[in-house]
């Protein structure tokens, strides 16, 4: 069974270097040929378009090779966590199309067998009890050119470890007095070997243990020992974790003598142009009201994205496409803006939608008729049928689409031109109403009446196919304009020490609360997209109501990705 897994594998396209380390492990029988990955993020903030690419991994490389990925939340540090963040978690790797093995895991399911290995490794003689504060620690542990020097506790006896480690878990020292720390090597050229912190004082409830614990593990310390515990054959983490590699397995060597090894492979994170990646600073933008939440359709989160309009085929899509690699680099937001472009574009029903509306009357167009007109809903798919779109002596057409003065290559309604409303007729500007102000009230045109459907019956074409709304039947409605959150490509870079903040586009949204809409989007629902023909791809928000709907932009038409692949 596993032979044929490989096959099918070998079949679809080249593997990745990950792929290929576990194929390896499956022809050598490793782990009796069982796949078991985990993906282990921390309940301390929302998850954003990074953490899709590796639940998108380990969720991934579990189906194609038939084995099981956990969902285990490292949960060690009371302060930052909380069940909100569990929840949101779960909801995003569902709606990703993801289900783990059995229930979810977490880290403090763990926490008393950690507490008996740090005992273990107290009674061996490699973890001890110190007093230094976090200033004392950091200038002992030297640098990566200079060897640490020991702390003055590190050779307390054993018996005194051990009762202070006790006494330490009973609740009778307050935080900062006491740190449980392994006893490796202060001159080792590795940091993180340089007697790493194993445990700390906390006093805080837990959102599972609530107060049964004042000591809570470090992540380091859990981490792979996790993996251990829940018998994960492949923990895939990113690059950054390379160098805590040699601790992880260090401590394993101490916990067991197996000759089972979760193993570890590291894969470069995802850096996007235009966003911030870290759980912190996005956790400021949120704090700080520079956004409306964790959801605003601006975030990088995946409830952000969910919400202003992308599906979880786009964002597998993508994360397919950018592929893992062992090298750290930036991936252009624009492939992220084609995925979903590229979706939506087979799935979204065409509607029509004026953003910023001017009326049009049709003088020769009877007064009190009103037709339907026939229109595809989506010319990718005949399967999604046709609609009737009413039609009427008045209507709206966009601002932009209209110039009193046309400047050279302009094709769009002017004075004495003519052009084509789509599904509709030819019709011809004849005259322009102002106010004393000297703005546009009305536009007054006259139209074909042989040329319904669009076509002339003498054969004359016209340059310009306009979208327009009834205004009879047009339904009021806001809709919101998002562009990217910041106005460079590489907000977290260090530009001369300025705060990332800094960087923030500040026309990356705006509001218009005077669209107008065909009347078919009136029984939308929150989270139905569509495509507003010739303005982009729309998703109706959370917020929308029966009287007045809301839309997010998801992306505009205008796909800046294919553009750079025909260069």
């Amino acid at each position: 069974m596993i032979e044929n897994n490989s096959e099918i594998k070998e079949n679809k396209k080249p593997l990745n270097f990950i792929e290929s380390f576990i194929e390896q492990d499956i022809r050598e029988g490793k782990n009796e040929g069982k796949i078991h990955t985990r993906f282990p993020p921390e309940p301390n903030g929302y998850l954003h378009i990074g953490h899709a690419k590796s639940i998108c991994l380990n969720f991934g490389i579990a189906e194609n090779y038939n084995g099981s990925c956990n969902l285990r939340f490292d949960d060690t540090n009371p302060v930052k966590e909380d069940i909100e963040y569990v929840d949101s978690i779960m909801e995003d790797v569902q709606w990703l199309g993801f289900k783990w093995a059995a229930e979810p895991h977490y880290a403090s399911d763990y926490f008393e067998q950690l507490f008996e290995f740090a005992i273990k490794l107290i009674h061996s003689g490699k973890a001890y009890v110190c007093e230094q504060n976090a200033e004392q620690i950091k200038e002992y542990k030297g640098t990566p050119t200079e060897p640490g020097k020991e702390s003055p506790w590190r050779n307390r006896s054993i018996d005194e470890n051990l009762d202070l480690f006790q006494r330490m878990r009973k609740g009778e020292f307050e935080e900062g007095k006491y740190l449980l720390r392994a006893k490796i090597d202060m001159t080792s050229p590795n940091m993180h070997m340089r007697d790493p912190i194993l445990y700390r004082i906390k006093y805080a409830d837990h959102h599972r243990t609530g107060s049964k614990w004042c000591i809570y593990p470090m992540y380091d310390f859990t981490h792979g020992q996790s993996d251990f515990f829940e018998g994960i054959t492949h923990s895939l983490c990113t690059l950054e974790f390379e160098v805590h590699r040699p601790l992880y397995n260090w401590f394993l060597d101490q916990l067991t003598n197996q000759s089972y090894r979760p193993r570890q492979i590291e894969f470069a994170r995802l850096n996007l142009t235009y966003t911030v990646m870290s759980k912190r600073k996005l956790l400021q933008l949120v704090q700080e009201k520079r956004v409306s939440g964790w959801d605003d359709p601006r975030m990088p989160t995946i409830c952000g994205l969910r919400r202003r309009g992308y599906t979880p085929e786009a964002i597998r899509n993508f994360a397919d496409r950018i592929g893992v690699s062992k090298h750290d680099g930036f991936i252009d937001v624009a492939l992220l803006e084609h995925s979903i472009r590229e979706d939506l574009n087979k799935k979204a029903i065409r509607v029509m939608g004026v953003l910023d509306p001017v009326k049009v009357i049709i003088t020769n167009y009877p007064e009190g008729k009103e037709e339907f007109l026939e229109a595809t809903n989506n010319p990718e798919d005949e399967s999604m049928g046709k609609r009737e779109v009413p039609f009427s002596r008045e209507l709206y057409l966009e601002q932009e689409d209209f110039m009193e003065i046309p400047s050279k290559g302009y094709f769009r309604l002017s004075p004495g031109t003519e052009v084509r409303l789509r599904y509709a007729y030819f019709i011809k500007c004849n005259e322009v109403i102002k106010n004393k102000d000297g703005n546009i009230l009305e536009i007054h045109c006259s139209y074909d009446p042989d040329s319904k459907g669009g076509k002339a019956p003498d054969g004359r074409k016209v340059k310009a196919t306009l979208h327009w709304v009834s205004a009879k039947h047009a339904i009021n409605a806001e809709v919101r304009l998002y562009d990217r959150l910041f106005n460079v490509e590489d907000p977290d870079g260090d530009k001369e020490g300025r705060d990332f903040k800094e960087f923030l586009n500040v026309e990356s949204l705006q509001v218009l609360t005077n669209a107008k809409l065909e009347p078919f989007i009136l029984n939308a629902k929150a989270g139905d997209k569509f495509q507003f023909e010739r303005k982009g791809y729309f998703c109706v928000d959370k917020d929308t109501m029966p009287v007045k709907p809301v839309f997010n932009r998801t992306v505009t038409l205008k796909d800046s990705w294919e553009k750079q692949k025909g260069k």
